[in-house]
């Protein structure tokens, strides 16, 4: 029930907008070899960003030539008809593509130096993007217990790898272009907005001024509100009987802000989760505040909801939808989406479902 863009591993970031400034330079040319297909085939070039046509030829007795000229490297998509496309980081140089029908997706490509650092993130990258993946699947399947927990700390481990192949490439690519659009894509996998922004101070100002570089710290700016180390900013709204309540009533608790609505049924399908975690730390210092975003005609439906689900702590909403006033306040632009305050009121976590949410609880209350 995603209301944003939802980063996912590599090539999700490719659809921010990005406000770019025109850089001098006489354009690109891309000089390819593509073997067995018919004359006149049709090949197209499109940025990915937002799917214009950037260029386009057409393959004769395998040879195809590309022109054009771009504001700054960009990741595009090299198109064949019958073909899966290929990501080409473009830019304004000269670049030689060699390929086959038959062997397309293994295409080789010379003269982008952006090209060959996207490269080496995926190479890097991806092997562990997927083993993270598998084991946040296998851990959801697996019951409490020693493999269990043997898998959480592979799972911390594989974390911890991603993290540092992340600081290796910004620091030893800092005056790359593809390096604000790793930071972009990989943010999912630690949700740290604080280290995301020291990660793009270590960008050369050349990038920093780019569109791409702009977008980050548009991005980074905009979610520093409500980020982890930050004192939670206080709202009230009613509850289901209409009796105002305010978040900072619950001060001296853990409380997770938990952002629903009836309607959700990514939210619906992870509220067991979050109902056994309720049931396993309630005696320890810790409660739950809904706030959903259901709309008034909908509060009939808000109010089955938390029983259907049993959802027995306190529920509060304004009953404006996408425009709840803590929803705004907090910039929540997808659901189900959480924040976790500590007794004093600083934010300490984000954001945390299946067993991330035990498992930071566990870490802060204790398990035993």
């Amino acid at each position: 029930m995603k209301k944003n863009l939802l980063l996912f591993v590599f090539i999700s970031a490719v659809q921010f907008g990005f406000a770019q400034e025109p850089l001098k330079t006489t354009g690109f040319i891309i000089v390819g070899s593509m073997l067995n297909f018919d004359d006149s085939t049709t090949l197209t070039l499109d940025n990915a960003n937002n799917n214009e046509q950037v260029a386009k030829g057409i393959i004769l007795g395998g040879k195809f030539t590309l022109i054009g000229k771009i504001l700054e490297p960009t990741l595009c998509l090299l198109k064949i008809t019958g073909q899966q496309p290929q990501f080409i980081y473009l830019e304004n140089s000269k670049i030689t593509i060699s390929g086959s029908k038959e062997n397309f997706s293994n295409m080789s490509l010379e003269g982008s130096s952006s090209h060959n650092d996207f490269v080496f993130f995926q190479n890097s990258f991806n092997p562990l993007a997927m083993r993270f993946q598998s084991l946040a699947q296998q851990i959801n399947s697996l019951p409490e217990g020693i493999e269990r927990t043997n898998s959480m700390n592979f799972y911390d481990k594989v974390l911890d790898s991603i993290q540092q192949q992340i600081d290796f490439f910004v620091t030893d690519r800092k005056d790359s272009y593809v390096a604000p659009f790793v930071l972009l894509v990989t943010n999912q996998f630690y949700d740290d907005i604080l280290l995301l922004e020291k990660r793009y101070n270590k960008l050369s100002d050349r990038v920093k001024s780019s569109g791409i570089g702009n977008n980050l710290i548009q991005y980074i700016n905009y979610n520093k509100v409500g980020a982890v180390g930050s004192a939670a900013i206080d709202f009230a709204q009613p509850d289901v009987n209409g009796k105002s309540i305010a978040l900072s009533s619950f001060k001296g608790k853990y409380v997770l802000v938990d952002f629903w609505a009836s309607w959700c049924k990514p939210c619906r399908l992870e509220n067991p989760n979050v109902v056994a975690n309720y049931e396993k730390f309630k005696s320890k210092n810790f409660t739950i505040l809904g706030v959903s975003l259901d709309k008034v005609d909908q509060k009939n439906n808000w109010v089955q909801a938390i029983k259907t689900d049993k959802l027995s702590w306190t529920h509060v909403s304004d009953l404006q939808g996408w425009s709840n006033a803590a929803a705004q306040l907090y910039h929540v632009s997808g659901i189900p989406f959480n924040i976790l305050v500590d007794p004093s009121g600083k934010i300490v976590a984000r954001n945390l479902r299946g067993f991330d949410l035990e498992r930071k609880l566990c870490e802060l209350l204790g398990c035993n």
